[in-house]
């Protein structure tokens, strides 16, 4: 969504990756990596097969390398490594934009390990996973809903972690943007004259995302609407609500001007 949200996504996943490069030290170059071949299903023993993985997602090659780390569980399901594997399977799609299977091999992991010290981290990139496939508002926004339940699940679960604090950013950037969505087609339906219509949508964005960018426009939207419907008591108090919080909001201006000029009785009860 920002540059600045991205990179730090990007600081904390790195941080996992690096971790995970703990595994390999000290494991040399028994076979030669160049030599051995990538295709699954070809038996190979743990170490091996898990620094090859890691070696194709450093190359940038993370499609094959998730398959790698797959490879490893499936191998050895036993072995401590199965378990890191898991983990990198998830982060492995995370890098070659599969996100739907990204967010698959973490619930599992989850599913297997649900108190295990990366759990958060697991969560996070569930939670990265649907952040990154939020699409502009012309579009159905359940993926924008998901990503928030899932971000704001990393908050509830590990308030006091980098991971945590990294989603409180982005939820704010999250419910401005279905905010931004509720508008959108507030607006569409105020231009189709279905004042009540619209008046849902933007009474949405004042009562469940009052702290976002939109609700200011959202009360002059209301105080449009509730003159279009007769209401001109109902368009003061929008319109009194507006100045109280916003006071020198450009929004504000606008909605005290059309309550002069189309409410004023209303305005001097």
């Amino acid at each position: 969504m920002t540059t600045a949200s991205h990179s730090k996504s990007k600081l904390l996943i790195a941080g996992f990756v690096a971790g995970a490069s703990v595994l390999t030290a000290g494991c040399g170059s028994r076979n030669g990596g160049d030599d051995l071949k990538t295709t699954a299903y070809v038996a190979r023993d743990v170490e091996t097969l898990y620094r090859e993985a890691k070696r194709r997602l450093d190359n940038g090659n993370a499609k094959l390398a998730a398959a790698l780390f797959d490879e490893v569980e499936r191998q050895h399901p036993y072995s401590p490594w199965a378990r890191r594997a898991q983990l990198m399977s998830a982060f492995s799609y995370y890098v070659a934009q599969d996100y739907n299977q990204a967010v698959r091999s973490a619930q599992r992991f989850l599913s297997i390990h649900p108190g295990n010290k990366d759990a958060p981290y697991a969560y996070y990139l569930i939670a990265l996973s649907y952040y990154e496939q939020i699409s502009d508002v012309q579009r159905d926004q359940k993926i924008t809903e998901q990503a928030l339940t899932a971000l704001q699940e990393v908050n509830r679960r590990f308030p006091t972690t980098q991971y945590a604090a990294d989603a409180r950013l982005k939820i704010d950037l999250v419910e401005d943007h279905l905010a931004g969505k509720e508008m959108e087609i507030g607006r569409h339906y105020e231009r189709s004259g279905k004042w009540i219509a619209a008046q849902i949508r933007f009474q949405n964005v004042v009562d469940n995302y009052q702290t976002t960018s939109h609700a200011p426009e959202a009360l002059y939207r209301l105080t449009e609407t509730s003159l279009a419907l007769g209401i001109p008591s109902e368009a003061v108090k929008y319109a009194a609500v507006l100045g109280a919080n916003y006071p020198g909001n450009e929004w504000y201006q606008k909605a005290y001007e059309l309550v002069q000029k189309h409410a004023p009785s209303a305005t001097a009860s």
